[in-house]
């Protein structure tokens, strides 16, 4: 449901769905029976509408308490959209934006709605002060620049909402500023009763060992930058969207600008209608680009970032995840923006190229959020790692490439099994990778005329070499870096020439 239709849904009906009364019921015990500066934090999918829930409780509130209510956000976007929706349940408000310096007029309204940068600068000028607050809403509650505010409202009841109740900070665990956790309604069973679009996800190998975490423990752009602006990385998005999304209205996110401008060019190369939207975008051309966005029911839009929260754009079809991510909160945010339901839509699809199903589980997996607010460090360290994950690739050659090797009958080989042979003989371990580069040169010269043909054809074998080449490297032990890049150009070079001495066996 987009917002415009959820705020005149609201404004016409004002009902909530039984979950929601439920959760809201449960959060009044806690404001009816705790102190007055409890710490209270609320879970609830992305889709599940926490907005319209919290509204309510700002409405229920100010009706039982002579108190005022501060709802804080982290966007300006949301402030306008949080102001509108308090406006649907008849809750007066208003807004404190860059332009309010004071509050001369504060007795005319219960509710402000403040972005957090904003209200923390005119506290500390203090020539802004809101009286008498009993109640302060903080939405998207896992970002810690809520916390600096906290002092400022020491009597007063908190309530935090989010969709996933883990700290961006792991040294700032939400724990330590909220009592208690309610655990709202999970994403499978509001699937189950309608409320949110199923997701089918296709996840795509990728190695990601030469990715760096940066200090905020997430990769950094430029080492993303440089893995998904490679020609192999852009050719398997254009695979992966030409294979599974073709013609479906698709949101593309990637971790660095620098990469959705190579996914820009790459798309609209290959005609496809695309466009690119980041953190620099002009107010006007923004609004512009999604104006395109929501008209076009084919459009492609990349995106770094910007579109993670306060946009919705229920239309999408497909969320390609051209990136990979230590954040299960970004891993949420970004499937979120596709899972809005629509009288002619009930699914859509995943397309992870970044390994985050696997390291996170499915979308719609149940996620067990107590645990993970109690114990924040012990779920990020038992987060499975990328080398660990590719471990389990199983690479499977496209059927494209497959077709161009059809006069080979047998192109697997199977490394682990391989490896034990040859110990089991007391050969050499490297005897693996020479039987290897046999098979590969094999495949190229049976399925060429000329030599250059089958050197061109080597080339298309790029992936099923890495795997190889990493499953035997897994198979003797620990190795550096550098000999693993070592053994990767002693292969092509070593198959350069095999493909040249079997070409000539084969016409002389």
């Amino acid at each position: 449901m987009s917002q415009k239709d959820l705020l005149s849904e609201i404004e016409e009906k004002k009902e909530l769905y039984g979950y929601q009364k439920g959760d809201i019921d449960k959060i009044f015990d806690r404001l009816d029976n705790a102190p007055n500066d409890y710490h209270l934090l609320y879970q609830l999918p992305t889709g599940g509408g926490k907005t319209v829930i919290f509204s309510e409780i700002v409405r229920r509130y100010l009706s039982q308490h002579d108190k005022k209510v501060v709802v804080l956000t982290h966007r300006i976007e949301l402030c306008k959209q949080t102001s509108k929706m308090l406006k649907g349940f008849d809750v007066k408000n208003k807004i404190i934006n860059s332009k309010i310096k004071e509050l001369p007029d504060q007795d005319e309204y219960s509710c402000f709605v403040a972005m957090v940068e904003t209200l923390k600068n005119r506290l500390n000028d203090e020539k802004l002060l809101i009286d008498n607050v009993g109640l302060v809403i903080i939405d998207e509650a896992h970002y810690n620049s809520f916390r600096k505010l906290f002092s400022y409202f020491k009597n007063s009841f908190i309530l935090g909402v989010t969709a996933t109740p883990l700290s961006s900070n792991i040294k700032l665990p939400m724990h330590e500023n909220y009592s208690e956790l309610i655990v709202g309604d999970t994403i499978q069973n509001l699937i189950d009763k309608g409320f949110l679009a199923r997701a089918t996800t296709y996840s795509y190998d990728v190695g990601l060992t030469s990715l760096k975490v940066g200090i905020n423990g997430d990769y950094t752009v430029k080492s993303s930058d440089d893995l998904y602006t490679n020609m192999v990385m852009q050719e398997k998005l254009l695979h992966s969207y030409t294979e599974k999304s073709f013609g479906k209205k698709t949101l593309i996110f990637n971790n660095g600008i620098n990469t959705s401008l190579y996914v820009y060019e790459t798309f609209r190369e290959a005609k496809l209608p695309i466009r690119h939207l980041d953190n620099t975008t002009s107010v006007e051309d923004r609004k512009e680009i999604l104006s395109w966005f929501k008209r076009t029911p084919d459009a492609i839009l990349t995106s770094v970032g910007i579109l993670t929260t306060g946009f919705d754009e229920p239309t999408v079809e497909t969320i390609i995840l051209n990136r990979a991510t230590k954040s299960l909160t970004l891993y949420f945010q970004m499937i979120g923006r596709g899972s809005r339901k629509l009288p002619h839509k009930d699914a859509f699809d995943v397309i992870d190229l970044g390994n985050n199903a696997l390291r996170f589980g499915l979308w719609n997996d149940p996620v067990d959020w107590q645990h993970i607010f109690k114990s924040p460090e012990y779920y990020l360290d038992n987060l499975r790692e990328d080398a660990e994950i590719e471990l389990n690739f199983k690479y499977v050659m496209p059927d494209e490439i497959r077709k161009k090797f059809g006069k080979t009958e047998d192109i697997v080989l199977d490394i682990e099994n391989e490896f034990k042979k040859v110990l089991a003989l007391n050969q050499r371990s490297k005897v693996v990778l020479e039987k290897s580069i046999d098979q590969h040169a094999t495949m190229c010269v049976e399925n060429a005329k000329e030599l250059n043909e089958a050197r061109m054809l080597s080339r298309l074998l790029t992936d099923d070499i890495e795997s190889r080449v990493k499953r035997f490297v897994n198979c003797i032990g620990k190795a550096s870096k550098n000999y693993r890049e070592w053994l990767m150009e002693d292969y092509y070079s070593k198959l350069t020439l095999a493909i040249g001495k079997k070409h000539r066996e084969k016409n002389f």
